[in-house]
């Protein structure tokens, strides 16, 4: 008497590789690659439940990400200005 689990199927060929499809894989995504190079350090900070919803939707309504949203703000408002602050 054989169980029903005794039972084997067999899997089939792998289909051939779409070496288009292989090549756009590994690239991944370059800019993110990049923005990893850029972005080495991590600021943490608290904000009120409603300050994070208006953030969210303000840069739901410019269609970048709060990251990006946040980044452009902090370089508005502390550019790099490397000529002024020398003696």
């Amino acid at each position: 008497m054989s169980s029903p689990r005794s039972k084997r199927v067999g899997i089939g060929a792998r289909p051939p590789a779409n070496s288009h499809a292989e090549a756009w894989i590994r690239q991944g995504d370059a800019d993110a690659l990049n923005k990893g190079d850029l972005y080495t350090a991590r600021l943490t900070l608290d904000v009120t439940p409603a300050l994070r919803a208006r953030i969210k939707i303000a840069a739901f309504g410019q269609g970048v990400t709060v990251a990006e949203l946040q980044r452009d703000l902090l370089e508005r408002e502390f550019p790099d200005n490397r000529t002024e602050n020398l003696p």
